[in-house]
C-alpha cells in the first residue's frame, strides 16, 4: 500500500519546541540498553560459578540478548513509522524493563537466557525510535551535533558497562547488572512519556515473509558458528551438522535479500537506501564496530581476572581510560564530524580501534605491568570517539524523512549483526585458541568447574596468548570497515559548501 500520512497535509516538520529535551529523555534508555550489551562481560566469571555453566553456555547469556535485539529491528523501525516511534519506544522500555528483573531473580542459566531474549525484544522496539526521532525533529543542519550525542552516548555506554558491572558484581552479586535496570528504566518511561513528542505516522503494510525469512537465516547462521566448536565442527543430531546450519543459514539471508528485491509494496528492506553510497558504507563500517566492541571485552575480562587475578570491579578499572578520553572527546568530534569529511574522520577513528586491539593483545602476558594495559586502552578510547558519531551523521544525512524508521532500523539492525557474529566468532576463537595453548587441559581452562578466577599458575602463560591472539580477529574486521570509511563520498552538504565558496573565489 501507498503511504498515507495520517496527518492530512503530510507533514513531517519538527514541533515548535526544542527537540533537545525529548532526545535527552530518548538518550536515558538508548544508554541503558547498550550498557546491557558489555556489562554482562565483566559479570560472566561470577555467573559461571553461580549458575554451573560452562563457556558456551554463558557466552548465550549475551549471544541471546544480540540475537533478539538484532532480528526484529528490521521491523520495529516501521512500527515507527506506523504507530509513532514515541509509542513504540514506550512499549520497548516497558518489556525491557519488567525483563531485566527476571533476568535477576532467575537461577539457572536456561532461565537467565530466556529473560535476555525478552530483554532483547525490548531493545529492539527502542532503538530504532531514537534516530528515527533525531532525523524527523532536526532540520538537516542542526542533525550533526544531535547524531554526535546519540553517537557519544553509544560510544560511552560500551565502556560504561564493564565499570559498572564490576562495581555491581564486587558489591551486590551479579544478579545487580540487571536489577539496576528497574529505577533507571522507571525513570525513563517518565521522561519519555512527558517529553517525546508524537509525531505524524503513516499506514503501512508489514513484510512478514521478509521477517521471516530474516529471522531464521541470521537464527541458523550464528547457532551455527557459536556452537561448531562445542560439537568439533561436525554432527549435531541425526543429518543435521554445524556446516549444514551455516550453509542454510546463508541460503536463507540470500533469500531474503531476494525477496526483498522482488517486493515492491512495503519490502522490510527498502533496497533503495543502499543507493546512497555513505548509508551503505558507514552500514557495513558500524558492523565492523559492533563486531569489535562486543568481542574484544571477553579476552580482556578473561585475562585481567584469570591470570592478573583482579576482582571484577579492578578489572573493570581497566576501561576508565576509554570512557575519560572518549567522553572528552565526543564533543569536539560532534563538531568536527559536521565540518570535515567523515573519511578522515572516521578512518582515523578505524584506524587507531584496530591498533589498539594488536597492541593489547601483544602485551597481554603473565605479570604485565597494569599500565601497559592503559595505554593501548587510552588509545580505545580515542578510537572510540571519532568512529560513533562520524558514522552515524554520515550513514543518516541524506534520509528522507518518509524512511527514518525505515533507514535506523536498517543502520542499527547492521550493528547488532556485527555484535552478534562478534560474540559467536570470539566463542569460536577463544575455545579454539585455548585448545592449542592449552592441550594438555584440553581448552578446558574456562571449565565452569575451575572457573575463570581460580585459574591455576601453571596454565597463566597458556591462556595470555590465547587472550591476546583472540584480538586479533576483531582488529582484521576493523580494517574491513576502515576501507568502507576511506570510500565516503563527499557529504552533500560540504560540496555545497564548496560550490558556494568556489562561486564567491570566482566572482
Amino acid at each position: 500500500m501507498a503511504e498515507q500520512a495520517v496527518n492530512p497535509t503530510g507533514a513531517q516538520a519538527p514541533p515548535e519546541r526544542s527537540p533537545w529535551p525529548a532526545l535527552w529523555a530518548l538518550v536515558l534508555g538508548f544508554f541503558m540498553i547498550l550498557v546491557d550489551t558489555t556489562i554482562v562481560s565483566v559479570a560472566t566469571p561470577a555467573i559461571m560459578a553461580d549458575l554451573g555453566a560452562d563457556v558456551d553456555g554463558v557466552v548465550w547469556v549475551t549471544s541471546a540478548y544480540l540475537l533478539a535485539y538484532a532480528v526484529p529491528l528490521l521491523v520495529t523501525g516501521r512500527l515507527g513509522d506506523r504507530f509513532g516511534p514515541r509509542n513504540v519506544y514506550l512499549i520497548g522500555l516497558a518489556i525491557f524493563t519488567l525483563a531485566s528483573l527476571w533476568c535477576g531473580l532467575t537461577g539457572s542459566i536456561g532461565s537467565l537466557v530466556a529473560a535476555r531474549v525478552v530483554q532483547g525484544l525490548g531493545a529492539a522496539l527502542m532503538t530504532p525510535q531514537t534516530m528515527a526521532v533525531i532525523t524527523r525533529t532536526f532540520p538537516a543542519n542542526a542533525r550533526g551535533q544531535a547524531m554526535s550525542l546519540w553517537g557519544a552516548t553509544a560510544g560511552v555506554a560500551t565502556l560504561v558497562g564493564p565499570l559498572l558491572g564490576g562495581v555491581l558484581v564486587d558489591g551486590f552479586g551479579w544478579e545487580w547488572i540487571f536489577f539496576i535496570n528497574v529505577p533507571v528504566g522507571v525513570l525513563g518511561l517518565v521522561l519519555a512519556a512527558r517529553l517525546v513528542p508524537d509525531l505524524p505516522t503513516t499506514v503501512r503494510r508489514f513484510d512478514w515473509l521478509g521477517v521471516a525469512l530474516s529471522g531464521v537465516g541470521m537464527f541458523l547462521l550464528v547457532f551455527g558458528i557459536q556452537e561448531g566448536q562445542s560439537y568439533d565442527w561436525g554432527t549435531i543430531a541425526g543429518p543435521i551438522s554445524v556446516w549444514s546450519l551455516i550453509v542454510a543459514g546463508i541460503v536463507v539471508l540470500a533469500l531474503f535479500v531476494f525477496w526483498q528485491a522482488r517486493n515492491k509494496a512495503e519490502p522490510l528492506v527498502p533496497l533503495g537506501l543502499f543507493g546512497d553510497r555513505n548509508f551503505s558504507l558507514a552500514a557495513l563500517a558500524i558492523a565492523t564496530v559492533g563486531f569489535a566492541v562486543t568481542s574484544m571485552s571477553f579476552p580482556l575480562i578473561f585475562f585481567a581476572q584469570g591470570v592478573l587475578g583482579l576482582s571484577p570491579t579492578q578489572s573493570a578499572l581497566l576501561f576508565v581510560p576509554m570512557a575519560v578520553v572518549s567522553g572528552g572527546l565526543s564533543p569536539f568530534v560532534g563538531k568536527l564530524a559536521d565540518r570535515a569529511h567523515p573519511r578522515w574522520v572516521a578512518g582515523f577513528g578505524l584506524l587507531c580501534f584496530a591498533v589498539s586491539l594488536v597492541w593489547l593483545g601483544a602485551v597481554m602476558s603473565p605479570g604485565v605491568p597494569v599500565w601497559q594495559l592503559l595505554l593501548p586502552l587510552a588509545l580505545l578510547g580515542v578510537a572510540n570517539g571519532f568512529v560513533w558519531a562520524p558514522l552515524s551523521t554520515t550513514a543518516t544525512r541524506n534520509l528522507p524523512l518518509a524512511s527514518a524508521g525505515a533507514g535506523a532500523g536498517i543502520y542499527n539492525t547492521t550493528r547488532q549483526i556485527g555484535a552478534v557474529l562478534g560474540s559467536a566468532g570470539i566463542a569460536v576463537l577463544i575455545q579454539a585458541r585455548l585448545a592449542a595453548t592449552l592441550p594438555a587441559a584440553g581448552g578446558g581452562a574456562g571449565s565452569a568447574e575451575t572457573g575463570v578466577a581460580q585459574l591455576p599458575p601453571m596454565l597463566h602463560e597458556g591462556f595470555s596468548t590465547a587472550m591476546g591472539q583472540s584480538l586479533i580477529l576483531p582488529a582484521v574486521v576493523l580494517l574491513v570497515g576502515l576501507v568502507a570509511a576511506l570510500a565516503f563520498a563527499t557529504p552533500r552538504h560540504l560540496a555545497a559548501k564548496r560550490e558556494r565558496e568556489d562561486v564567491r573565489s570566482a566572482a
